[in-house]
């Protein structure tokens, strides 16, 4: 994988995880249908950060494939958190 792939993905982790500590404050606050979508997308996040972890020194043309796959989890992850915060 390249270093450009690498840091884009380490930045829309360090983004979400952001948005996750953000909204958990919130939550504190919020409603429990609210906690429940944000739970799930968490837990989402951290299988994520898990799969990513290992690719950072994998072989390019497989990461790669990989990396698309975890952008596409991203994005999935991001918009729960934007239900999220339009639900409080």
């Amino acid at each position: 994988m390249s270093d450009e792939k690498k840091s884009e993905m380490e930045k829309l982790i360090n983004t979400l995880k952001q948005h996750r500590d953000e909204l958990a404050l919130q939550i504190h606050l919020g409603e429990m249908e609210a906690k429940e979508e944000f739970d799930k997308a968490k837990d989402k996040l951290d299988q994520m950060t898990a799969q990513f972890d290992p690719l950072k020194h994998a072989v390019s043309e497989s990461a790669d494939n990989v990396f698309a796959s975890l952008q596409l989890v991203g994005e999935e992850i991001k918009k729960s958190f934007e239900r999220v915060r339009k639900s409080l």
